[in-house]
């Protein structure tokens, strides 16, 4: 591996029981946890325990998922893999500012548990929804989204673009895609995020964050590439919180961010947060000139996934990890998680091996 990347997760990714596997085998997870519920009492019942529509009001959302992707950052750092850049998802970008140095941890916590607030109440001003589009062209999707007056806000791969916007309109949209035979997901979220329904919760943050008394904003020690403008961050303060609080009713510039930093030299992209939502896309993005070596950090089995694309085949191979010595947590059946899972084991120390080739060229 060349250089690293730390990827965090937006809404959508949060599940119950994300997090709780290292909160009980890593202890600074669990120290730094403990320091998050004295300032949100109750966090830490709702991330375990919570029902799917409590998590899914963006009010609980944010700072649950907010752990649950700090968490893995922590874990990865405790045993020497370290990022050389990073960046985040809609709310990920805040963690990503926690890991990153812009603001101490406990700082972006407090900041997300005040931009969750902000969310949810323009959200409950203005009902609204997203989904995200499958495999359609760019400029057809946006000309539609024109058509139904509803926003293309997150640019997440090619072939995937979320589109956000009022529920009715969201709902006569996906009555003209399915006219079409366009495949489209409901994203599990509860408001119309990243269009101009949020200036109010922009400015809200905006106003929270320049609260002096409760946020030192300093230069990020490694790059931290803004969702507004797929680019580092600034160095300057100003610079600093328009890009954090102008980012909530602006598209997500993710593939754009993905290829930048692929031109960087990044060749690693870990995922640290539920699920392998931002990896997935990572992998499918246009990263030809690198390695597209990605990996998804999965507190659900307590394991972290890589995947190495063979530059010959194309194909994508799962590499196994290598455990600590740390006692193992059985994994969740199919039913629980969807999907099938390996054998869960901390996320410690883990490897690249190298693949033997068959005749045909394709790795075993």
């Amino acid at each position: 591996m060349k250089k690293i990347a730390f990827l965090f997760a937006g809404q959508g990714s949060q599940y119950a029981g994300m997090g709780k596997d290292l909160y009980e085998n890593v202890s600074e997870v669990k120290e730094f946890f403990d320091v998050a519920e004295s300032v949100r009492p109750g966090t830490l019942d709702q991330m375990f325990s919570g029902t799917e529509e409590e998590l899914k009001r963006t009010e609980n959302t944010q700072p649950c998922l907010f752990l649950a992707d700090i968490a893995g950052a922590i874990a990865l750092e405790k045993n020497g893999i370290k990022p050389d850049a990073i960046a985040g998802f809609s709310l990920g970008e805040v963690v990503a500012m926690g890991a990153s140095g812009a603001l101490t941890k406990e700082e972006a916590f407090r900041l997300v548990c005040e931009r969750g607030k902000l969310m949810q109440a323009a959200a409950d001003a203005q009902k609204g929804s997203m989904i995200a589009v499958m495999r359609m062209e760019k400029s057809e999707l946006q000309a539609l989204c024109e058509e139904y007056e509803v926003y293309p806000v997150n640019y997440n791969c090619p072939g995937q673009i979320v589109v956000s916007g009022e529920e009715e309109r969201i709902e006569k949209l996906k009555e003209a895609l399915t006219e079409k035979g366009v495949r489209f997901v409901p994203l599990a979220v509860g408001g119309p995020f990243h269009t101009p329904y949020m200036k109010e919760a922009s400015a809200g943050l905006k106003e929270e964050i320049g609260n002096e008394k409760l946020y030192n904003i300093n230069k990020t020690y490694i790059p931290l590439y803004a969702n507004m403008t797929a680019n580092p961050y600034p160095d300057d303060k100003d610079g600093i919180v328009d890009a954090i609080s102008n980012q909530i009713s602006n598209s997500v510039k993710w593939e754009e961010t993905l290829s930048n930093m692929a031109a960087e030299g990044i060749d690693t992209f870990i995922e640290c947060g539920p699920g392998k939502t931002l990896s997935g896309s990572s992998c499918d993005a246009e990263l030809k000139s690198c390695k597209n070596r990605t990996a998804g950090f999965h507190p659900r089995s307590g394991s972290l996934q890589f995947t190495f694309r063979d530059r010959r085949s194309g194909i994508p191979r799962r590499i196994p990890p290598v455990s600590s010595g740390l006692p193992a947590r059985p994994a969740p059946s199919r039913k629980a998680c969807g999907q099938p899972c390996r054998p869960a084991v901390p996320p410690v120390l883990w490897r690249l091996r190298r693949f033997r080739r068959s005749r045909s060229g394709h790795p075993r």
